[in-house]
């Protein structure tokens, strides 16, 4: 089964949490604080393996949590560091954030990573927090939380030559002569439902990867028939071979069905229409070809080269696949994105996402609700259990303003403040 899109959950690993210890050693007097600090929790990455073709693995498991680092120890013993969590993924495959549809990566060449979401660092041990006023603090941090989102992986064929039309136009037959590939062929609209990929060798010893995809007609771009699953696979393709039935032995008219299939790639994404074209008439044996095929050129107002073939009787193939070979070899690739490189063996995508320092809203039964990706990490972080973290917490929500805000926003003593599920009483 082909799947080239699925929706996943990824979270990175959890910070360990610092500790509170002090050193109690024999002729040690005043040993002073020896908390250790927590491990870093675990990244999940993404790293190309070749030898996938489909996202088939991602359809049974959805959920990809990475380990949280060590916890902090004694005698100032730091915790361990998880190991990154690594995923395979196929060529070509585009990872987006699932809320706000941005691109996280574009995974294109093997062994290539991104970190899609990061784990969070350790917390601090209260040796950390030793100074001259407090040199004895029973105060440490909580490891911080792992960034987790819903992500939606996208998989689009790495194929240098994309092959589209009407259906029954002939495409997977072109495939299956040209090619090693075995595409299922009949005489009825839509037997191709999955892309399938072959590799082409001309007989000056070039080659290239050609993709049959699943028939366009009007309308795909919205959703109608089978094309519009399928449009993104030609996004990453160098080259257009647009395959038109010339025998018009369904009624169509084929100049109209250049335009239509033309107005589809155009109306899904405008750069489509930057690749070069190449126009293959197909079915010449067929009686009435060679009279349509004239009126088609007399129409035809772009300067794109037609090729006259018949792929069951192999007519004109050799002169097709070298003006493709000669057109993949003269045209650049067209990236998604602009990628940005950090090494020469592997590209490393960090998502950083902007922080807001926090806001306040108000529920209808007058409670005040503080937000922020800030200030509920350091929530998270509080160990409220001790006094002295949890004075800590105050004095840096003091620091960053929220208290300010809150009294502008009409906040009095005794007013609820909910923070995340927690709920607190403002006291001026």
């Amino acid at each position: 089964m082909f799947i080239d899109q699925v929706k996943v959950y990824t979270k990175g690993g959890d910070g360990g949490n610092g500790m509170v210890a002090f050193r109690r050693e024999k002729y040690v007097p005043k040993g002073g604080p020896a908390g250790g600090d927590g491990g870093h929790g675990a990244d999940v990455i993404f790293e190309v393996d070749e030898g996938l073709r489909t996202l088939m693995d991602f359809r049974y498991q959805r959920h990809f949590k990475a380990t949280r680092g060590e916890h902090g120890m004694s005698k100032n013993q730091h915790g361990r560091n998880a190991e990154d969590m690594v995923v395979k993924v196929p060529p070509g495959t585009v990872v987006k954030d699932d809320d706000t549809g941005e691109t996280i990566a574009d995974l294109v060449q093997h062994g290539q990573r991104a970190v899609i979401t990061k784990g969070g660092r350790g917390g601090r041990g209260n040796s950390r927090f030793a100074t001259p006023a407090n040199p004895a603090p029973e105060l440490s941090e909580k490891g911080e939380p792992g960034q987790e989102r819903y992500i939606v992986m996208e998989l689009k064929l790495l194929a240098d030559v994309g092959l589209v039309g009407f259906p029954s136009v002939g495409k997977s037959t072109l495939l299956s002569v040209v090619s090693a590939a075995k595409p299922k062929i009949a005489s009825y609209h839509f037997t191709t439902i999955v892309p399938n990929l072959g590799m082409v060798e001309t007989g000056d010893g070039r080659s290239f990867v050609m993709a049959d995809l699943p028939g366009l007609i009007e309308g795909a771009h919205e959703g109608v028939g089978l094309g519009h699953q399928f449009l993104r696979h030609i996004e990453r393709t160098r080259v257009i071979v647009h395959v038109i039935d010339m025998s018009g032995m369904e009624g169509r008219d084929p100049y109209e069905d250049y335009l239509t299939i033309n107005e589809e790639l155009k109306q899904y994404n405008l750069r489509l229409t930057e690749r070069p074209q190449i126009i293959v008439a197909n079915k010449m044996d067929m009686p009435d070809s060679e009279e349509n095929l004239k009126s088609f050129k007399e129409k035809l107002q772009e300067d794109f080269p037609v090729f006259p073939i018949s792929a069951v009787t192999r007519q004109g193939l050799s002169e097709l696949l070298y003006a493709v070979a000669d057109k993949v070899e003269t045209t650049s690739e067209f990236p998604i994105h602009e990628e940005e490189e950090t090494g020469i063996h592997r590209v490393l995508y960090k998502h950083e996402e902007e922080e807001r320092e926090f806001e306040i809203t108000r529920d209808p039964d007058g409670t005040f609700v503080v937000s922020g990706a800030k200030i509920e990490r350091l929530f998270k972080m509080t160990d409220f259990s001790r006094e002295d973290s949890a004075r800590r917490f105050a004095r840096q929500l003091r620091s960053y303003g929220v208290d300010d805000a809150l009294r502008e926003r009409g906040a009095e003593n005794g007013d609820t403040i909910r923070l995340i599920k927690y709920e607190f009483e403002f006291v001026d």
